[in-house]
Parts: structure tokens; sequence; C-alpha cells
């Protein structure tokens, strides 16, 4: 079955493939996870996990992405007070991030799971620009694969990897804010079978329903926006990315 981001890296899609059946088969995944972050079987039990490691109650501020499977992540991060930052499903927006706070959650008179979907974090949360922004503790991040020693890859479309460029751009986030996931334990895989390239960002946890795994992680860390590794789809469907680009282009001939 070819996704819609299928063909930039073949060794990436037959892992993201392999990964889908096996999910499929064993029944672990609540909807088909083909071409999707999986909201996996226990994924509750892996954001209660989360919410145990010191780099989590020490955080103030959580960046989270959008998929189903964090929703419980969102949940909690809510419930603990934390100011959350979701990305715009697919960045489609100019300001790319929403900024949900218990307190917004408190005067809608709605419950924490309510607001930590993806939809109805878009209702009740604030869209926001970079500047508008603080910054940013812990970011977690949704994974198709991920390996013992911090690979991962996500659907193929690039986008938690554009998300993190562009917060570190703004000052965001720093080579040291830890950058965690919640995965099935059947999202593992062995480190030779997920390639990593440059601009992808490397995990320094994982959190599964039964275990937690510091990647210990010695990938070199992007630095900032690789104009070269964007794709000419990302470019046209991305706003941000056009502003960015021209910003920096207005920048350079002053």
């Amino acid at each position: 079955m070819e996704t819609e981001w299928a063909g930039r890296h073949s060794d990436k899609d037959a892992l993201r493939k392999d990964v889908w059946t096996q999910l499929k088969q064993q029944t672990v995944s609540r909807h088909d996870p083909f071409g999707h972050i999986p909201n996996f079987v226990g994924a509750e039990a892996a954001a209660e996990r989360l919410a145990t490691l010191p780099i989590w109650q020490q955080a103030q501020v959580i960046k989270c992405n959008p998929d189903a499977s964090q929703t419980a992540v969102r949940s909690l991060a809510l419930q603990h007070g934390k100011r959350l930052y979701m990305a715009v499903p697919r960045l489609t927006k100019s300001r790319c991030f929403v900024e949900i706070t218990q307190q917004e959650v408190q005067h809608h008179q709605i419950s924490y799971d309510t607001a930590a979907t993806m939809q109805n974090a878009l209702i009740y949360g604030r869209y926001v620009n970079f500047e508008e922004m603080q910054p940013i503790d812990l970011v977690v991040v949704g994974c198709v694969a991920v390996t013992r020693n911090g690979g991962r890859t996500g659907k193929g479309a690039g986008f938690a990897d554009l998300e993190l460029a562009m917060l570190q751009t703004f000052g965001l986030i720093q080579a040291t804010t830890p950058i965690v996931t919640t995965v099935h334990s059947l999202q593992i895989v062995e480190n030779t079978r997920l390639p990593m390239q440059p601009h992808d960002w490397a995990l320094d946890w994982i959190i599964t329903p039964e275990e937690t795994i510091p990647t210990n992680a010695t990938y070199p860390k992007p630095n900032g926006l690789n104009w070269d590794a964007i794709q000419p789809d990302q470019y046209q469907k991305i706003p941000i990315l056009r502003s960015l680009r021209a910003f920096q282009n207005q920048a350079s001939a002053n």
C-alpha cells in the first residue's frame, strides 16, 4: 500500500510498511495504521509512564504533535498545568502552532481529555506565531518506527523535523532540549534498519507502556532549516516556510 509521502526514501518506506503491517496483524492499533502515526493500544499507559520522568515534572512548557496516539500526553500536560504547544496539522496556517493552557480549559468548562483531542485543541487553543511563544522545555514527537539509539521516523512527510528546525531558528528549543516519544514496543526496530539523515532529529527518550528507554543518542543535532532538504511540495503547501525564506533573503540582502 503506497502512502501519500512514499518515494522520498525507499528504505524508510519499507520500514514503515513493515511496522504498520505488524501493528495491524497484532491488532494493537486502534485504527488502520497505514499512512499514520499509529494510535496504539497502551498509549495512555505510555503517557502516564512519561509523566513520571523528571524531564516531564520539571517542564513548564511542552510541545507535542497533534496525532491521536499522543492525545493522552496532551491531556496530562494540561492536567499538570503545563503550557502546551501543538503544531497545526500539516502546518497549513501562517500561525502554525496553537497554545493551550489549563486556565483556558477550565474557562471553557470542558474536560482535559476533550480539550486534548486534535480537533478541540484547534478550536479552544490560541493560534500563535513564533514571536509569541515561550521557550520549550520538552518536545514530544509522534513516530512510526524508532531505534534504541535514538533513531526515529514519522509518516515520511518531514513535519516533525521542520517544526523542530523552525523552533530552533527562533531560539525556542536548544541542543539540550529533550526530545521524547511514546510508542508501542512493536515500533522499536534494530538500529541498522533506520537510516538517519542530517536533517533528522534524534530521540533522547522512548517510552512504551512497559518500558522507559534512555537512548543516549549520539546523532548530531541539525542546525536550523536545511533548505536543500525541503521538498518542493513542502515549500508550496506550508506558508511559514515561504515567509521564513523571504525574511532570510531580505536579511541577507541587507
